[in-house]
C-alpha cells in the first residue's frame, strides 16, 4: 500500500471500502479531512498555522459503521487515535473525568507509539547487549591471576630471568593468558547454546530494577484522583529513587525482562517525547462517541445538570487550547475531532450553538439494508463469516456457508432489527452466535471435519426464535 501522504481521497475511500460497507458520504468526508492534513503540512507560508481542521459530526443509528470509519482512518494514517464516550465526562466541579483527560490519554498513546517505533530500531543492538548480559550471569569473569612478576616475587625459585630481566616460566604458557583463553572458549560454547535455546530452562539470579514507592504529596487539581499519579511530569518521576531487586528466574523468562531494560537504555526518551508531542498536535484524531448523550433539553436539572457544562468545557479544547500533560503542554488546534451520535431522542441543534459551530461538517449515515448485511457478511477483509471460519480452522474444522444461508442470515438480522431495537450490523454477531452455538460447543470433542451451513439449517435453528417476537427480543 502507498504511504498515506501519497493517497488521494478516492484511494483513501477504496481502502476504507475493504472494511466498511456503504456509507459513501461519510467516507468521502473523512478522506477529504485526512488529505487536507497532508496539504496543510505542505504549506510553507505563515498561513499554515491558521489552517484548522474541519471537524466532523456523524449522525446515524448504532451499528452502521461510525466508529469503524474513524478507527480505520486512524490506522490508515498511522496517527494517534482515541475513542471515548462523551457521556463519561462531567463538568469541572463534579466528581468524574474532565474533558482535558482525553488529551492526556491521546498524548500517552502517541508516546507509546513512538516508543514502540524506536524500540524496533534499536532491537538488534538491544538483543546483542542482552546476550552479553546473560552470558555475564552464566559465566562471570573470575579475578585475574597474578602476573609473572608477582609470582616471581613470591616464588623466585620457580623462575629464571631472561636476557631482558623478565621472569619466564619454564616452557609453559603464561598463567594469565591461559586463564583468559579457557574463559573465552567456555563463553563461546555458552553463547552457541544460548542461541540454540538449550539454556532457556536454566535458573539465573537477575537484578531487576524496581522503582520506589511514590512519596506522599498533596496535589490540588481538578483532574480525577485516578490520574494524579500518571500526570506527574516525566522529569519528576526520574528523580524518584530506584533500586534493584534480585529475582531468580529461568533464562527464557529473564530474556523478556532484560530485553525491556536494555531497550529502554538505548532509547532517547527526550527525543521520544519531542516526536510524540509533534505527532499528536499535527495528526491526532479523537473520536467522541455518544455526543448526543450530552445534548440536553431538560433545562438543567436532575441527572442532566452537567451536560451543558460538559459542552462548554469541550469548546476550548475543540477550538484550540493548550492542555498540560506529564510530557508538557499540548496544543489542540490541529487535532481532528470526529463526533458521532444516534440522535434518536434529540437532534444536533440541541447542542449549544458554539459547539455546533466547532463541527462544520455533518454527515448522515443511513440504516443498513438486507443487501448491506449480505455484503458485510462476505466482502470485507474482516468479514464475520471469515472470522468464524478462522476460529474453527484452529480445531481442524472447515466451515462453509451456502449463498442461500448467507442471504437467509442477512434477512433474519434485518427483520429482527425492524421488529425490535435496530442495532445495525451488531445484530449479525448475535444471529451467527445463536446459529453456530451447538457446533462451537461440540467441535473440540466431536471429531468433526467439516461444518456446512445451508438455508435449511438456518431456518431450523432460527425460525422459531424469529416467530416469537418476545423471545427474539432477548435471544437475538
Amino acid at each position: 500500500m502507498k504511504n498515506i501522504q501519497e493517497l488521494t481521497p478516492s484511494q483513501i475511500v477504496r481502502e476504507l471500502d475493504r472494511y466498511i460497507i456503504g456509507q459513501d458520504d461519510a467516507k468521502r468526508s473523512v478522506a477529504i479531512a485526512l488529505r487536507n492534513r497532508y496539504r496543510r503540512r505542505q504549506v510553507t507560508s505563515e498561513i499554515r498555522e491558521e489552517i484548522l481542521p474541519n471537524n466532523i459530526i456523524m449522525i446515524g443509528p448504532t451499528g452502521v459503521g461510525k466508529t469503524e470509519i474513524a478507527r480505520r482512518l486512524a490506522r490508515l494514517a498511522n496517527a494517534p487515535f482515541l475513542k471515548i464516550e462523551a457521556s463519561k465526562f462531567t463538568e469541572v466541579g463534579y466528581v468524574g473525568r474532565d474533558v482535558e483527560s482525553m488529551i492526556r490519554d491521546l498524548t500517552e498513546i502517541s508516546v507509546n507509539m513512538i516508543r514502540v517505533e524506536m524500540s524496533k530500531k534499536v532491537l538488534s543492538k538491544a538483543e546483542r547487549n542482552l546476550e552479553e548480559r546473560i552470558l555475564g550471569l552464566l559465566l562471570p569473569k573470575k579475578p585475574k591471576p597474578p602476573s609473572r612478576k608477582e609470582v616471581a616475587a613470591m616464588m623466585p625459585s620457580l623462575f629464571t630471568p631472561d636476557a631482558d630481566g623478565d621472569a619466564r616460566t619454564d616452557g609453559t604458557q603464561p598463567p594469565d593468558e591461559d586463564h583468559h583463553a579457557r574463559w573465552q572458549r567456555t563463553r563461546e560454547k555458552l553463547r552457541q547454546q544460548l542461541r540454540d535455546g538449550e539454556l532457556d530452562e536454566r535458573d539465573v539470579d537477575v537484578d531487576v530494577e524496581v522503582r520506589s514507592s511514590m512519596p506522599s504529596v498533596e496535589i490540588f487539581s481538578h483532574a480525577g484522583l485516578e490520574e494524579m499519579e500518571f500526570n506527574l511530569p516525566e522529569p519528576l518521576k526520574s528523580l524518584l529513587p530506584s533500586k534493584t531487586k534480585k529475582r531468580r528466574m529461568m533464562i527464557g523468562e529473564a530474556r523478556n525482562v532484560l530485553l525491556n531494560e536494555e531497550t529502554a537504555r538505548l532509547i532517547d526518551m527526550d527525543k521520544v517525547v519531542e516526536t510524540a508531542l509533534r505527532l499528536v498536535q499535527s495528526s491526532g484524531i479523537i473520536f467522541l462517541d455518544e455526543i448526543d448523550k450530552i445534548a440536553s433539553g431538560s433545562g438543567g436539572y436532575g441527572p442532566d445538570v452537567s451536560r451543558q457544562g460538559v459542552q462548554r468545557d469541550l469548546l476550548p479544547i475543540i477550538e484550540g487550547s493548550s492542555v498540560p500533560t506529564r510530557y508538557g503542554l499540548v496544543k489542540t488546534d490541529h487535532i481532528l475531532f470526529i463526533a458521532a451520535g444516534a440522535f434518536h431522542i434529540c437532534k444536533p441543534s440541541d447542542l449549544v450553538p458554539e459547539l455546533q459551530g466547532r463541527f462544520p461538517i455533518r454527515v448522515e449515515l443511513g440504516a443498513l439494508s438486507e443487501d448491506d448485511f449480505v455484503r458485510i457478511l462476505t466482502e470485507p477483509r474482516n468479514a464475520l463469516l471469515k472470522q468464524y471460519a478462522a476460529l474453527l480452522s484452529t480445531e481442524g474444522v472447515s466451515l462453509t456457508f451456502s449463498d442461500g444461508a448467507v442471504r437467509r442470515i442477512a434477512r433474519i438480522a434485518w427483520e429482527v432489527n425492524e421488529q425490535t431495537e435496530n442495532i445495525g450490523a451488531r445484530r449479525l454477531h448475535t444471529v451467527l452466535t445463536t446459529l453456530l452455538e451447538d457446533d462451537l460447543f461440540a467441535v473440540p470433542e466431536a471429531q468433526i471435519a467439516e461444518v456446512s451451513v445451508d438455508e435449511e439449517m438456518v431456518n431450523a435453528k432460527l425460525e422459531g426464535i424469529l416467530e416469537d417476537k418476545d423471545l427474539s427480543r432477548y435471544v437475538l
